[in-house]
Order: C-alpha cells, then sequence, then structure tokens
C-alpha cells in the first residue's frame, strides 16, 4: 500500500474519544460517561483527518500493509483530544503586575477601572504598539498554549475601541491564524469597554456607523476572517440596549454572538442573549436562575472562566446550577493582562475544585463542548472519524492526571498533533 496516512498512534493504555456519535454538544448526563477505548490505535490520514479510531488489534488488522509518515507507540500512555480554549484576550502589550498587587490589597476590578488602570492601561500601551511587536508577543504567547495541550483558541480583539487599533489587532490575529499551526477563532470585540471621553450611546455609534461597516469590508474582501462578535454588558459598561444593537448588527454580518455578560453585576444578559441566539455567553458569576433557563430553553454555551473568578475573588459561576439545568458548559482561561493562564489543564483543575465539576464534566467542558461554543464542534472536540487529527499523548496510562496533577502539564504531555503533524513544542513558534 501507497504512503498515503500521515500518522498512527497505537498500542495506548486509553483513547479519550469524548463522544462517538457525532454530538455537537454534551450536557450532564452525557458528560458523566465520556466515550474512552481501552487498548486503543488512532489513524490520521493525509488530509489531516482522523481516518479511524479502535482497538489497537482491529486497527494493526485493517491497516497490516500500510506505511505511515510517522508512528508513536503509545504503550502505557493515553491520547485525549487537543484542548480547546474558548475565551481568550492575548493580543494587547503593557502588563498589569502591578495591579495585581493592587488587588491582593483589596481593589476591586471596578476600583482599578475608574482610576485609569484595567482596560483602559492596556488599550493606551496596545494603541503604541506596532503591528510586528503585537505579533511576537502574540506567537509566544499562543507557544505556551500548545505546549499546554490547547490546539483551538479563541482569540479577542478589543484593547483598541477604536477602527484602527481594532483592525490592527484582528490583522495580527489572521497572520498568526494563517501562520501558525494552532487553530484560531477570531473575535472582535471592539465594545470591551467606553473609550475615555465617549458616552455609551457614542461608542455604540461609532462601532454601528465606523467600525463595523469597516469590518464587513475587509471579511468581503477576504483580507480578513471574523468569526464572532463580543461585548462587555456590564454596569458603567455596554448596558442592554447597546449591547443588543451591536449583537443584532454583528449577527446580520454573520458573526456568531458569544459575549461577556452578568459577571460583575445580574444584568439579564443571559436572557438577551438567549432571545438573540446567542451561540455563548462568558463569565455569568452573577447569572440568574432565569437566564440559566432561558440559556438551557436556546441551546446558549456557557464559557466558564474559573481564573477569573479565582483572581478577582469574586463568586465562583453556578456550575453545578447550570448543568443540572442543561445549560452547555464550556471552560475558557480568559488569559488577558488581568488573569495571566495559558493553560487550560490549570483551568480545569480550577474548575473541578472551586466551581464543583467532575474531571470527566471538565474535560469535556474543554474539548466538545468549548469547539460547539466556537461553532466548531463539527471540526473539534472529540476524536471521531472525518474530524481534525488534533491530539494529545500523555505520558500517563490514565487521561485524569492532566487535571489531578495541578501545573503538571509539561512534564505529562508527551506530543501535541495537529492535523497529524506533531508539533515541536519546545521552540517559540516562528513567524
Amino acid at each position: 500500500m501507497s504512503s498515503n496516512h500521515r500518522l498512527l498512534v497505537e498500542n495506548a493504555d486509553q483513547v479519550v474519544v469524548i463522544c462517538n456519535h457525532g454530538e455537537k454538544f454534551l450536557t450532564k448526563e452525557g458528560m458523566k460517561n465520556l466515550s474512552v477505548i481501552q487498548n486503543a490505535s488512532v489513524v490520521i490520514g493525509r488530509d489531516g483527518l482522523i481516518e479511524a479510531v479502535g482497538p489497537s488489534k482491529a486497527i494493526s488488522l485493517q491497516y497490516s500493509g500500510a506505511s505511515f509518515d510517522k508512528v508513536i507507540d503509545a504503550k502505557g500512555m493515553c491520547v485525549l483530544p487537543g484542548l480547546v480554549d474558548a475565551h481568550t484576550h492575548p493580543v494587547w502589550a503593557g502588563d498589569r503586575v502591578h495591579e495585581f498587587a493592587m488587588k491582593l490589597a483589596g481593589a476591586t476590578y471596578m476600583d482599578v477601572h475608574r482610576a485609569g488602570g484595567g482596560i483602559h492601561f492596556t488599550v493606551e500601551h496596545t494603541r503604541a504598539a506596532a503591528a510586528p511587536e503585537l505579533l511576537g508577543s502574540l506567537g509566544s504567547r499562543l507557544a505556551r498554549m500548545l505546549r499546554a495541550g490547547t490546539t483551538l483558541v479563541e482569540c479577542k480583539s478589543g484593547y483598541g475601541l477604536e477602527l484602527q487599533t481594532e483592525v490592527k489587532m484582528l490583522e495580527v490575529i489572521e497572520k498568526a491564524r494563517r501562520s501558525l499551526p494552532i487553530n484560531i477563532s477570531s473575535t472582535y470585540c471592539g465594545a470591551h469597554a467606553v473609550p475615555k471621553g465617549k458616552t455609551v450611546a457614542e461608542a455604540t455609534e461609532d462601532i454601528l456607523q465606523v467600525q463595523l461597516p469597516r469590518l464587513k469590508e475587509l471579511m468581503s474582501a477576504g483580507t480578513l476572517r471574523v468569526d464572532n462578535i463580543d461585548v462587555f454588558c456590564e454596569q458603567g459598561v455596554f448596558d442592554l440596549d447597546a449591547t443588543r444593537s451591536i449583537l443584532q448588527a454583528g449577527k446580520e454580518l454573520g458573526l456568531n454572538i458569544n459575549f461577556h455578560g452578568d459577571e460583575l453585576h445580574p444584568m439579564n444578559s443571559a436572557q438577551l442573549g438567549a432571545e438573540l441566539g446567542a451561540l455563548a455567553i462568558s463569565h455569568l458569576e452573577e447569572v440568574t436562575d432565569e437566564g440559566i433557563a432561558a440559556m438551557a430553553m436556546a441551546g446558549t454555551a456557557a464559557v466558564l472562566l474559573p481564573t477569573t473568578a479565582y483572581i478577582l475573588r469574586l463568586p465562583q459561576p453556578r456550575a453545578r446550577a447550570m448543568l443540572d439545568a442543561g445549560v452547555i458548559v464550556a471552560l475558557g482561561s480568559d488569559f488577558n493582562p488581568n488573569a495571566f493562564c495559558c493553560s487550560m489543564p490549570i483551568v480545569m483543575h480550577l474548575a473541578c475544585v472551586n466551581m464543583r465539576m467532575t474531571m470527566s464534566e471538565a474535560l469535556a467542558a474543554a474539548t466538545i463542548n468549548a469547539a460547539y461554543a466556537l461553532g466548531r464542534s463539527d471540526t473539534h472536540g472529540s476524536l471521531e472519524v472525518g474530524k481534525h487529527g488534533d491530539l494529545l499523548v500523555l505520558n500517563n496510562s490514565r487521561w485524569e492526571h492532566l487535571i489531578y496533577q495541578l501545573g503538571g502539564h509539561r512534564e505529562l504531555i508527551r506530543h501535541v498533533v495537529i492535523k497529524g503533524n506533531v508539533i515541536n513544542t519546545d521552540q517559540t513558534m516562528p513567524l
């Protein structure tokens, strides 16, 4: 047989398939019993897609005459899908380490924001940074995420708050998407804060009349791919009416609605998102029971961010209430200057300890459900035939160690594979 297969991962003690009936997402019952095959192998074809998954003996017989570009003997190891990070802000200049000290001393998120810190501090530095500088730092951050097992990541703009810098950020994300192995879902987040000197009405008008029309031009020309639209719906930021008008305008451009809601105050963002057919809403630390019910009914994913609640000492998102109500629960790192965490294994650990999720729920939330929140669960999030060959090989015979060993992911992850290519994660990715 000719060499038409890219990769064989054979003899794994466990292959964690997640789900195997083409499910787009899992809710509570499905998250309890993930599909795991013992003593199994995975074949990835020349097209980078999964060609076969099954017991090692059966795969060995089926491919007895085949040759492969690479073979990984995974005896004593386990294989699971590449992790999906459903919420990050990875393009920015100027860190905020000084603000961490302020928060530790008792300052709230909005105290820092009103003092000219927070998003406004980052906006000032990001506006001043040249695109190559932003691209370089983005590349190194994405490399850190890859090393921690993330193979699909959502990347937001939102530290420009005006046309020129928002486009600059989106172009940087586009260059990374085209040149790096990691899969990227791009989000326009021009409504991340109200720019200094503007009212909410003025900021909303600028987004609707200036920024979104320009985005439409760039997307139509094929120079920019943008997948999602985001708004920070919050007291003192964008109210419900402004949020509604911006999200609706984005939806008309073909963008998925995927926004920040009910983080610091119960704003009824969840009900608004459900009404608009939002694909996902993030944060939800202050979501109401009515909001949870509305999201469950609408099939809107909840992207929970345990790092944010942990760092800001906020109430934890009510993951158990959401799961019990049938909400599609996903996870994200919320990587940004306020929550500097690149590791989905650490996020899963925090979700289990602080949000009382089980390990299988956390893994489903960081794979198939996070992929669903990005509109990508048809291609990512599980090890099913026809999906992208994105997987991790763990140097342990039980997958739970990736969550159990807090901060141990560098030692545990033996290989990161994207579309059948084994990625050298020891190097910062070239740009």
